[in-house]
C-alpha cells in the first residue's frame, strides 16, 4: 500500500500542518467549541451513530463480498484523524470544534469501536490497537499546543506558522494522489467497481448526512461544515492498521482494499467540499 519512507515523511508532514492550526487557536476557541455542549454532541452522535449505520446500509444495498463489507464496517466505526482537523482548517470551519471532536470520538472509540462492531456484525472480533489510538492523540495535541505557545509568544512566529502549515498541506495531499496511485496500479485495476462505489459512498453520504443534521438543528455554517467534515472523513489509516491486526493474507487485503480506496478519495472529496464551503456565501457566514 504505502511504503516504509512514504509514512515517515507523511507523519513528518503531519506536524507542521498541526502547528499551523494550534498557531490559529486560543483557548477561548475551545472553551466556545464546548460552550454550548450541544454542538460536540451533536458531531459525536454523527460521527459514531450515523456514519457506522451508513456503512452498514452500503455493505447491503450494493452486495459486497464478505471480506469488503467487513472492511468497510471496519472504516465506517473509526473516530476522526487530523485530515479532517487539515480539511475544517482550509474551510475556515471551527477548529476547535473539529478538534475536540477528533480527540472525543478518538478516546470513546476504545470503548464503543467493539460494541458497535457487534451491533453490526456480531460475528466479527477485533482488537483495538491502543497504541495507535495513542500516538494519534498525541500526534494531534501536541504539536497543536506547541502552535498555541508560539501564538502567545511572537506574532510573527504565528503568522509563519499558520503560513507553514497551509503550504505543507497543499503538499500533503498532492503528495498522496502523486504517489499512492503509481505504486497500487495493479491493485486499482484489480479492484471490483463495488468497492470503489462503497469507498466514494462513505465519505459523500456522510459528509451529506453530518451537514443536514447540523441544518436540521440549526447550528451555525461554519459549525455545521465542520460537522459535516468531522463526520465524513474517517481515520483510514487507524482501520488499515486494525485490518492488519486482525487478517493475513489475500483476506487482509481483500479488507483494507475499501479502507486505502476511501483514503485516496477522501482526499479528493474534501477538496471538493471545502471549495464548495469556501466558494459558496451561505457557508461563508461571519460570525
Amino acid at each position: 500500500m504505502v511504503g516504509a519512507f512514504e509514512q515517515a515523511l507523511l507523519s513528518a508532514m503531519v506536524i507542521p500542518i498541526m502547528i499551523g492550526m494550534g498557531a490559529s487557536l486560543t483557548p477561548r476557541d475551545f472553551k466556545l467549541a464546548i460552550h454550548p455542549p450541544k454542538r460536540l454532541a451533536i458531531g459525536i452522535v454523527s460521527q459514531l451513530g450515523f456514519m457506522p449505520l451508513i456503512g452498514f446500509v452500503l455493505s447491503i444495498a450494493l452486495g459486497l463480498l464478505e471480506p469488503v463489507a467487513v472492511g468497510l464496517l471496519i472504516l465506517s466505526c473509526m473516530p476522526g484523524g487530523t485530515t479532517s482537523n487539515m480539511f475544517t482548517y482550509f474551510s475556515q470551519g471551527n477548529l476547535a470544534l473539529s478538534i475536540l471532536m477528533t480527540v472525543t470520538s478518538t478516546v470513546l472509540g476504545v470503548v464503543l469501536i467493539p460494541l458497535i462492531l457487534w451491533i453490526y456484525a456480531s460475528t466479527l472480533e477485533l482488537e483495538i490497537p491502543l497504541k495507535n489510538i495513542a500516538i494519534s492523540l498525541a500526534s494531534l495535541l501536541v504539536p497543536v499546543a506547541l502552535g498555541m505557545i508560539i501564538r502567545r509568544s511572537n506574532a510573527r512566529a504565528r503568522a509563519l506558522a499558520e503560513t507553514m502549515g497551509s503550504a505543507v498541506g497543499v503538499f500533503f495531499i498532492v503528495f498522496i494522489v502523486i504517489t499512492w496511485v503509481p505504486r497500487n496500479w495493479q491493485f486499482l485495476l484489480s479492484t471490483s467497481s463495488t468497492t470503489y462505489t462503497a469507498a466514494i459512498l462513505l465519505g459523500v453520504c456522510g459528509i451529506l448526512v453530518g451537514l443536514a443534521f447540523a441544518v436540521l438543528l440549526r447550528l451555525h455554517p461554519r459549525d455545521a461544515r465542520t460537522i459535516a467534515l468531522e463526520t465524513g472523513i474517517r481515520n483510514g489509516p487507524l482501520a488499515i492498521a486494525i485490518i492488519a491486526l486482525s487478517f493475513s493474507g489475500e483476506e487482509q487485503q481483500a479488507t483494507a482494499a475499501v479502507a486505502a480506496l476511501y483514503s485516496l478519495f477522501t482526499l479528493l472529496i474534501s477538496s471538493l467540499a471545502t471549495l464548495i464551503f469556501r466558494r459558496n456565501t451561505f457557508w461563508r457566514t461571519p460570525d
